[in-house]
């Protein structure tokens, strides 16, 4: 039954797919090595007892039924998906289980009429270890491509910083680093070079600067600097949010956590200083308060500063509700502050001098909003909407595309 499982499972496909399938396959192949054949081993030496040849020659016919060449085909179509980030994992999880059954191997199918089994297994430790190396070395390459890719259009977060926190966090955590690090020493050794554990914590870290680098060439690539602040404001706080209190925060160090932190506050507050913080100020009372050249003056300068608030209002409410916040706490703060800049100014002026132009036949040229609906228009402010997703590509470096992984690069307009 494990040997059809396996041989069902031998057809090339995308490795995301293959994952069910690793696991199945790793823990039928242990049952195999640890149960079946060690049984069906020890009972062709009874049987046969002095004549070892023909105990051997048995034992390999046994392990040929067994169905162990299919499980090393299986390995071979993992090695063989299409390449993509998610790949590593797999090729790292098919590694960790035959290493796992390392010594078994070297007992159960040491002897010469095994030789197919163990030039198929040689094969196959090699294609994982090149495969998982190439994958590796080549990450740093494709945060680099996507250095070129247009940035939200909605200023949220690009997949790809999503996809890069979980995936380093994931290699290393302490299912894959220790299996990476073996790959890489041993791929090393065959290069007659040393690896330390330090190199695979450079690599990570190198491929973090990389992500970090991208987010500087992304913001300027908006039109609008509102837009940039946005844009940088959702992804440096979401970075660290999901950075913070996991394995790459230990790698990062607490001096990176805290410099980072800081960054939300700051394009935060140069948001606000140069979008609605600009805008109060056109409701000044400047030649209001004596009414030196009469009523019919002041009524006029009200009307001229509503006139061009409401103008402004309208365009930076219509250009920023096509943004986005994906925190929900900050996307909040974020309304807040800015219902707090603009609501109690709007109030004041209206109290103060709404009746000069209220009762004035044209009125609803002027005044367009109550303060109520202000602060709900604000406050409605940056929230999610549906969207399609978009793709975060993994190429070669000669930059010839070899498989596209859905959703990993636009906006991630779901994350809270």
């Amino acid at each position: 039954m494990a040997g059809k499982t396996t041989a069902s499972l031998c057809m090339p496909m995308h490795a995301a797919a293959l994952g069910p399938g690793v696991e199945l396959w790793g823990r039928h192949l242990e049952f195999v090595v640890r149960r079946l054949l060690e049984s069906e081993r020890q009972l062709c030496a009874k049987v046969f007892g002095q004549h070892k040849d023909d105990a051997s020659v048995c034992f390999a016919e046994i392990a040929s039924r067994a169905s162990v060449l299919d499980f090393l085909r299986f390995g071979r179509a993992a090695a063989d998906a299409k390449k993509d980030p998610i790949k590593l994992l797999r090729l790292l999880e098919v590694f960790d289980s035959l290493n796992k059954l390392r010594l078994d191997f070297n007992r159960l199918f040491g002897g010469k009429v095994c030789a197919d089994i163990q030039c198929q297994t040689r094969d196959l430790v090699k294609l994982l270890v090149d495969g998982s190396v190439e994958i590796f070395e080549e990450l740093i390459v494709q945060v680099e491509l996507q250095r070129h890719m247009p940035p939200p259009a909605d200023g949220g977060v690009p997949r790809l910083v999503t996809f890069i926190v979980e995936y380093c966090n994931r290699l290393l955590g302490e299912k894959y680093r220790p299996v990476l690090a073996q790959v890489l020493t041993i791929h090393r050794s065959w290069r007659k070079e040393v690896f330390s554990d330090k190199m695979l914590a450079v690599a990570v870290l190198n491929i973090v600067k990389a992500l970090e680098a991208n987010f500087d060439v992304w913001s300027k690539a908006y039109g609008n600097k509102i837009q940039s602040y946005i844009f940088m404001m959702n992804t440096r706080w979401h970075f660290y949010k999901h950075v913070k209190a996991t394995k790459l925060a230990e790698l990062l160090g607490d001096v990176w956590i805290r410099d980072h932190e800081k960054f939300k506050d700051f394009y935060l507050t140069v948001f606000m200083r140069d979008s609605w913080g600009a805008l109060s100020p056109l409701l000044n009372r400047e030649g209001l308060i004596l009414f030196s050249k009469g009523r019919a003056t002041a009524k006029d300068l009200v009307k001229q500063r509503l006139k061009t608030f409401n103008a402004r209002f309208s365009e930076m409410f219509h250009e920023q509700s096509a943004w986005i916040i994906p925190d929900k706490d900050l996307r909040r703060e974020t309304c807040d502050l800015v219902i707090q800049a603009i609501v109690p100014p709007y109030r004041s002026y209206m109290q103060n001098y709404g009746p000069l132009v209220e009762q004035d036949a044209s009125a609803s040229k002027y005044v367009k909003y109550t303060v109520d609906g202000l602060e709900k228009m604000l406050g409605s402010l940056f929230a999610l909407r549906p969207r399609r997703s978009g793709s975060f590509q993994i190429g070669h470096s000669n930059g010839k595309i070899t498989s596209a992984m859905t959703g990993m690069y636009r906006s991630a307009s779901t994350v809270k």
